[in-house]
């Protein structure tokens, strides 16, 4: 639903009716605007927010920014605004490969890899209350991981996924964590059982992590986009 209303927004500011510097109308009103509720308005403008299109002002409202229409061209099809089915796919290849990955890691991480690993979770358990920092952190920790198995042909087909990887934990935490589905503390604590697995060099309780570390976040998901249903 939040789809079809950052859609809807996006060619608003396209064809000129909503220009650089003009103010939205509130939440609430939007959600009576385009019949939805408040929750599909909140998500859309986080996704609109994040493609640079428009900005949140403390205590005075949301506003279009300026932007370069070749850019935004094309409708929506970041990976922010990937249909259900999609983000569901993406998390399927990670656990392939990330479940390889941590596995080799466990094995073969030095101790400085373990330092940038232990790195990004520390920025992720103080970045709890930072909604980018906490996405940041997030996706450099699973990067690092890839990066301590020292298998060349693994971190490439990681970076080849890794913009999309990137935007999707951003989005997923994001919709889980409004969602109230869970906590960015929970979060964190599901990735530190994947370092302590590395760091005793535990191949099969690392890749027991991440797995469930992944299936949680398919499973809390698919609460939040059932809940949020019109």
């Amino acid at each position: 639903m939040y789809e079809e209303v950052a859609e809807a927004i996006l060619a608003m500011i396209k064809n000129g009716t909503l220009k650089p510097g003009d103010k939205l109308l509130a939440v609430h009103l939007l959600a009576e605007q385009f019949q939805v509720g408040r929750s599909a308005v909140r998500e859309a403008l986080s996704a609109l927010r994040a493609m640079g299109l428009i900005e949140m002002r403390q205590g005075e409202g949301t506003y279009v920014k300026s932007f370069d229409a070749s850019a935004v061209a094309a409708p929506l099809n970041s990976v922010l605004l990937m249909k259900q089915e999609d983000v569901i796919n993406l998390l399927e290849v990670r656990k392939v490969l990330e479940a390889g990955a941590v596995q080799a890691a466990a094995l073969k991480r030095t101790n400085e890899d373990l330092l940038e690993i232990e790195h990004w979770l520390e920025e992720m358990e103080r970045g709890a209350g930072d909604e980018k920092a906490g996405e940041t952190a997030d996706f450099q920790f699973h990067m690092a991981i890839a990066k301590a198995a020292h298998n060349p042909m693994l971190l490439e087909l990681m970076n080849h996924v890794s913009s999309m990887t990137a935007e999707t934990i951003g989005e997923t935490r994001r919709l889980i964590l409004y969602g109230e589905q869970t906590t960015a503390e929970r979060l964190a604590e599901q990735h530190r059982i994947i370092f302590q697995a590395i760091v005793q060099q535990d191949a099969e309780a690392a890749r027991d992590a991440i797995v469930n570390h992944l299936t949680h976040i398919e499973e809390m998901l698919d609460a939040v986009w059932r809940n949020t249903k019109i």
